[in-house]
């Protein structure tokens, strides 16, 4: 039997049974309201009234059911037509439901049901279409990867072949070909590092040794691994002490997100230019900030700058080196340790990213 046959009898149902409730509860009750209706009028009018008690007990039992006997179809007739339309209602939602369902399974992920209303259904309607959207979003984020991903195994492939071609006529001396092969093959073998990285860390799968380790440590390390590529880039470093700050973390993770930072800062800021990198202390938290004077960025692109695979310059970046998704893994990361990543730049002014750790005061000097 169809959803709406089911529905409408149930309301068809409960809609006889009240019925048939009110009538019989009419005659149980109606009998004593009409006799002491009755013996009130008999009382004001005295003798006379007695002889008519019998008459005017009957004539109101009469009226009273032949009234109800009317209204009980008419009100049939109403309640049925109110089932009909709240049967109707329920069935188009579930239809429109299905259909969504439907168009959804088959991949149509911009399929969206109506709201209208305040109940139940609309709320259904209202979680449909935002599963619907987040599907959208998870497709559309899936092709993205693919096509990405396609983009930068196709430079390393090409170079390959053009090595092999040239190994093969005889162009290309072999040493010159197995170096071309050995860094192309490293670069496709850093990007499929960096796509494992970036996947353990967005599914939370990155095992962590969480332990006190003080600041300095971490920007000492920065130092040491740094210091000369700014010199060879003539940009001044300038790593201000932390001596009395530590944190709540995991010093190689830690390390790595802070690598990134300074990193990216020195890769974009020109010949004569200054990277500062300074510490402080702001609640339950420390923050190492990595302040360049590069080009700085936009606002819409400090809002998509730790979406995996986005580069502001995709061009320059692409020639810079790097995969795009570094700045998602450094924020993943920092969040995986009770911290964040988080940028402040302005155009033409340079960039600021900070990242907050949680203190440690057991390890504070």
């Amino acid at each position: 039997m169809k959803l709406f046959w089911r529905l409408f009898l149930s309301y068809a149902l409960v809609t006889v049974l009240t019925v048939v409730a009110l009538l019989l509860l009419t005659e149980v009750f109606a009998s004593s309201f009409i006799r002491q209706h009755v013996e009130q009028m008999v009382q004001v009018m005295g003798p006379a009234g007695r002889s008519l008690q019998v008459d005017l007990t009957q004539g109101m039992r009469t009226t009273l059911t032949g009234a109800l006997l009317i209204a009980a179809p008419v009100a049939l007739l109403v309640a049925f037509f109110a089932a009909s339309v709240a049967s109707g209602r329920v069935v188009r939602a579930v239809r429109q439901l299905s259909e969504g369902s439907r168009a959804v399974a088959n991949g149509e992920y911009r399929s969206r049901l109506p709201e209208q209303g305040q109940d139940e259904l609309t709320d259904l309607a209202r979680n449909f279409n935002r599963m619907a959207a987040s599907l959208a979003a998870v497709e559309a984020s899936r092709t993205e990867l693919i096509n990405t991903v396609a983009h930068e195994l196709r430079t390393p492939i090409t170079a390959l072949r053009g090595y092999a071609e040239g190994l093969s006529d005889g162009v290309l001396p072999q040493e010159t070909a197995a170096r071309g092969v050995l860094r192309e093959s490293q670069a496709m073998e850093r990007l499929v590092g960096d796509l494992s990285l970036v996947s353990r860390v967005e599914a939370g799968a990155v095992p962590l040794q969480v332990q006190g380790v003080t600041v300095q440590a971490l920007l000492s390390a920065v130092e040491e691994r740094f210091a000369l590529l700014a010199v060879n880039r003539k940009i001044r470093l300038d790593l201000r002490p932390a001596p009395r700050l530590a944190v709540h973390t995991d010093p190689e993770r830690a390390a790595q997100v802070l690598a990134n930072l300074v990193g990216n800062a020195l890769k974009y800021t020109p010949a004569g230019g200054q990277v500062q990198v300074w510490a402080e202390r702001l609640d339950r938290h420390v923050c190492v900030h990595v302040q360049d004077n590069g080009p700085g960025l936009s606002e819409e692109d400090q809002g998509r700058i730790f979406e995996r695979f986005y580069r502001v310059d995709p061009s320059r970046s692409r020639m810079a080196g790097g995969s795009g998704v570094g700045l998602t893994v450094a924020r993943g990361l920092a969040r995986a340790m009770g911290g964040d990543v988080k940028v402040h730049s302005l155009l033409g002014q340079g960039s600021t990213f900070s990242l907050t750790l949680p203190h440690n005061p057991a390890s504070s000097a």
